[in-house]
């Protein structure tokens, strides 16, 4: 047995125990090993293969999540065993407490491991909970679902997206805005340069989550009836099994493992809005671990997108990207607080324009170019050769948007003062 699997065994285990802090447990034995992983070669190991990386990537979200969600219902039977016994007052209405809850205590570290390797989604994702690799074998789902249409239907997606990336690649390559030829151009085409250069990262990350996607399609995978509620990441929200009786008679779809909502993403008007419709089976792993889990209601944001660049990598491109993205959206809510809260018509129209722009363009582009110029010296190069105007912008719209804020509240106290003294 080598270290991998010392600790991976280690890890199981701690997943299998039961408590309520099992779950953060795993959650730091996988995480940590993460990082160990990805630098072998300062401890003198040979450095993994990209692949590995991304298997690696599928376990540490796979096996602490099926840990989380292990704690959770041993957290709602524990209380509703209180409440059932006396010993804790009962709520309005008593905790409801399904059969994979109770199902879920029982499970060994041999079905753990089963789940955690299974083939499907095991190198790309998507994630998905133990309660859908348990489903795809114990119902009858995936014998009646549209797994040829649904799986032809996602090829022709990823065929769009695949030329829209070798053509704007070929016309307008990333290498370019390193060379000593870019520099020389104006600044208005330097500045331009990052539209194409993240519409090509967006092109290539659509098609591998559409490829991913067409994988579960064939197999059934994921696969529920209509009637289930099936969201992205979840799965069913509604009681489903008594729907296997009749299985033949159901409309199905592959909702629980849909990966990106690519018309929302280009579409919404807001950073926070398009988060949560990319890569969303992971977004759904990081809002119910870690940011619903966060203690802080004020960081929570912060934290998940921490989480989530430390999970994609330690290059300084991701935390550029994804730290950038946390400071943006918080500027991005003080101004839909100050102009877009009470807006309809046609000044609705005009602001959601105006923040669609300005997510396009700062949200999205600039900070995804350093996602993509992955080392600190070529991210600065190219952000020194705009000037940093993506910053500058942010910094005066946080503070323009703060002096506005504290200005808009003090009229408010004034005028409930008047109010009162009347």
């Amino acid at each position: 047995m080598n270290f991998d699997d010392i600790i991976y065994v280690l890890c199981l285990l701690s997943c299998v125990g039961a408590g309520n802090k099992t779950h953060l447990i795993t959650f730091a034995i996988m995480f940590a090993y993460l990082a160990f992983f990805r630098l072998a070669h300062v401890f003198g190991f040979a450095n993994p293969p990209g692949p590995t990386n991304m298997i690696q990537m599928v376990l540490t979200l796979k096996v602490s999540g099926v840990a989380f969600e292990k704690a959770s219902s041993w957290k709602k039977l524990k209380q509703r065993e209180q409440e059932l016994s006396g010993t804790k007052t009962a709520e309005k209405e008593l905790i409801e407490i399904s059969d994979y809850d109770v199902e879920l205590q029982s499970v060994d570290i041999f079905e753990i491991f089963q789940y955690s390797f299974n083939y499907i989604g095991v190198l790309t994702g998507p994630y998905y909970r133990y309660r859908t690799y348990r489903d795809y074998f114990e119902t009858p789902f995936k014998n009646y679902a549209p797994c040829v249409e649904t799986t032809v239907e996602n090829l022709k997606f990823a065929a769009i997206y695949s030329v829209i990336y070798l053509t704007v690649d070929y016309m307008w390559p990333l290498s370019y805005a390193l060379s000593p030829e870019f520099h020389e151009r104006s600044f208005i085409y330097r500045f331009w340069y990052i539209w194409p250069a993240f519409l090509i990262f967006r092109m290539r990350i659509y098609t591998g989550l559409c490829l991913s996607e067409c994988v579960c399609n064939m197999a059934g995978f994921g696969a529920y009836p209509d009637e289930s509620d099936a969201t992205n990441g979840e799965g069913p929200r509604k009681q489903y099994l008594h729907l296997k009786r009749d299985a033949d008679k159901r409309s199905y779809n592959f909702n629980t493992i849909v990966n990106v909502r690519v018309k929302e993403v280009e579409t919404c008007s807001t950073l926070r809005e398009g988060m949560k419709h990319w890569n969303i089976c992971v977004q759904y792993w990081l809002a119910v671990n870690i940011y619903r889990q966060f203690p802080s209601k004020k960081y929570r944001t912060g934290a998940t997108l921490l989480c989530s660049a430390y999970w994609h990598g330690f290059r300084p491109g991701h935390y550029f990207c994804l730290l950038g993205a946390a400071c943006y959206v918080t500027v991005e809510d003080i101004w839909q607080k100050l102009v877009g809260k009470e807006a309809t018509g046609v000044k609705r129209l005009i602001i959601d324009c105006m923040f669609w722009f300005a997510k396009s363009c700062i949200g999205y582009n600039y900070l995804g170019t350093a996602f993509m110029l992955v080392s600190f010296s070529n991210i600065w190069s190219f952000y020194s050769s705009i000037y940093h105007v993506g910053y500058i912008g942010w910094f005066l719209m946080l503070t323009s948007g703060l002096a506005l804020t504290k200005g808009k509240t003090a009229i408010s106290i004034k005028h409930k003062q008047t109010e009162t003294s009347r």
